[in-house]
């Protein structure tokens, strides 16, 4: 009895969580402000020649209505924090944005690509990649997208963004792509 309890206290509490809206964070603002989008030499990549990278979330303009004349959106990705492969708020725009796609769409495919940095084993990068590719398509399904649709598979370490050894480029490289097959 007490189990019971103290799940549904559980569940009640993590759905709050969910629910829950939080502040903005005065380093998000500062870094997606003009002067900031620099890119460094190393850096290598679309979103470092767009100045796109981790924490600059852009609203998905294009994607209008939701019509099937829209492509989905591959040059940003999304990114991840330090060992962790749950989606962040300022990403789901682009999460639902190619869901909508994908259900005006029902013929297309999308890969969800999961890419880690270098820190780490191999294996370890290998299947944190796919744990932060299967959280995007988890929930692009629960978006409503049918799970033929989406296919996550891990690059791991072997396709960084940035060449650099610090944290800048580590965070550019801890990512999920779209690609459309």
């Amino acid at each position: 009895m007490i189990k019971r309890i103290s799940f549904a206290a559980l569940a009640f509490a993590a759905g709050l969580s969910g629910c829950a809206t939080t502040a903005e964070d005065p380093q998000s603002t500062s870094a997606t402000s003009p002067s900031s989008s620099s890119s460094s030499p190393s850096s290598t990549g679309a979103a470092a020649r767009s100045g796109v990278g981790p924490g600059t979330a852009v609203p998905p303009s294009r994607f209008g209505t939701g019509s099937g004349n829209v492509s989905p959106d591959l040059k940003r990705s999304v990114y991840f924090e330090f060992d962790k492969y749950d989606v962040k708020p300022e990403y789901r725009a682009l999460v639902e944005a190619n869901a909508r796609w994908l259900k005006a769409n029902p013929k297309a495919r999308l890969v969800i690509e999961g890419n880690a940095d270098e820190q780490g084993s191999r294996e370890y990068n290998l299947a944190l990649g796919q744990k932060r590719a299967e959280s995007v398509s988890k929930m692009m399904t629960l978006l409503g997208v049918r799970t033929e649709q989406v296919e996550a598979i891990s690059y791991g370490e072997e396709r960084p963004r940035s060449d650099g050894h610090d944290e800048k480029a580590w965070s550019q490289n801890r990512r999920s792509d779209f690609a459309q097959r």
